[in-house]
């Protein structure tokens, strides 16, 4: 019972730490995904030309952070018409080049962190578009557009029509409403692989020896550890089953226990290859492109580790181990507080938004309606509006 308290202690502790940060960015990401105009989305990714594929990244930015919604909403794009690698593009830029992960990366680990995430996201893009060009047969591409079009269900549009500047459409009646929408949405999409994670994440800090992740890492041997982190960073998240942000916290604990820069970089963009997300893949495409996919990314992730432990090492840019938080300590009285009080109230003010118009139905009925095919119930929601309006 002692070992539980001080796992469940650790995993709140770290709640509480990243509160505000998580209502702070999916206020914003909501915010973005209401009130600005997503109509030409599909017409702007029809190839793979690098200016298409930066749009896809901006896009994607501006989208959600949970990865099965990335996975459902960049499978929305490919069966309207968009070009594959720029969906992939799209799903990349959704879970990794997200202002909440950055926020929570540096209030965490260090803004170095942050940087060498956004940094390494559009690393890792060129690398998976020049795998696609060398290696994607257009057989195996028809295969998949033809296995995406299966099962095509009806997709939420909840954005605002409403013409005028963004800030007016922002403040109207029917901006609040959508923006409600959209936050408590993309909280029933991330809740449940948040609560694994902080979960595993604190039973792991409490539990696991800081010997074992020494021996795991090959800490004692610093250019095998920076040889072979970039490589094992991603093993690590297949079988963590936690998807983005909810990995940030087993990142601390990976990062304390002595995985390289790297290592923890390339398992952090590895949330893209859990395996019920890759499940997800061979019902979405099929078992070929499943498996092309798995290659394909791994390459690329553990290709950006190995990018960014060279460039930041180089540079001097590798914070301290020392610096990187794993909270233990519970609630205190500091700017964590009252961060979390003023955010906490946002988020009260559009649940009660969400529950007087309608929200709670539009919940159930999602909860409750036949899944998209390999995707859980709850995470069918396409964190961008007007997508497959």
């Amino acid at each position: 019972m002692h070992a539980v308290l001080h796992a469940l202690i650790i995993t709140g502790s770290m709640t509480w730490e990243i509160t505000w940060a998580l209502i702070l960015g999916f206020a914003l990401s909501a915010v973005i995904q209401a009130v600005v105009r997503r109509s030409t989305v599909v017409r702007l990714l029809g190839d793979a030309r690098p200016r298409t594929l930066l749009v896809a990244a901006g896009l994607g930015v501006a989208s959600s952070s949970c990865s099965y919604a990335a996975v459902a909403l960049a499978r929305a794009l490919f069966r309207r018409g968009a070009d594959f690698t720029a969906a992939m593009a799209f799903e990349i830029a959704s879970t990794n080049l997200v202002i909440e992960l950055g926020v929570i990366l540096a209030l965490l680990m260090g803004w170095q962190f942050t940087l060498a995430e956004f940094a390494g996201g559009p690393i890792m893009i060129v690398i998976l578009a020049v795998l696609f060009r060398i290696f994607l047969r257009d057989r195996l591409l028809s295969q998949a557009r033809e296995q995406a079009g299966r099962g095509l269900a009806a997709a939420m549009d909840m954005s605002i029509a409403a013409e005028g500047s963004f800030a007016r459409r922002l403040f109207s009646r029917d901006g609040f409403t959508s923006v409600s929408h959209v936050f408590v949405m993309e909280w029933a999409a991330i809740i449940r692989d948040l609560v694994i994670g902080l979960l595993v994440a604190g039973a792991i800090a409490a539990w696991v020896p800081d010997s074992f992740w020494r021996s795991f890492f090959l800490a004692g041997h610093p250019l095998a550890a920076k040889l072979g982190g970039p490589l094992i960073g991603p093993l690590v998240a297949v079988i963590s089953f936690v998807c983005s942000i909810g990995n940030v916290p087993l990142a601390v604990v990976l990062w304390k226990g002595g995985i390289s820069f790297g290592g923890v970089v390339a398992f952090i963009f590895a949330d893209l290859i859990i395996a019920p997300i890759l499940n997800i893949y061979r019902k979405y495409y099929g078992a070929r492109m499943a498996m092309f996919l798995l290659g394909t990314f791994f390459t690329a992730m553990a290709g950006a580790g190995y990018v960014i432990e060279l460039v930041f090492g180089g540079l001097g840019l590798i914070p301290s181990r020392a610096s990187a938080k794993i909270p233990d300590q519970g609630v205190s009285w500091d700017y964590t507080t009252w961060l979390n009080i003023v955010f906490l109230l946002l988020a009260a003010a559009l649940i009660t938004r969400f529950t007087r118009t309608g929200g709670v139905a539009m919940l159930r009925m999602m909860g409750g309606a036949p899944e998209e095919e390999g995707a859980p119930a709850g995470h069918d929601h396409h964190g961008m509006g007007g997508m497959d309006a």
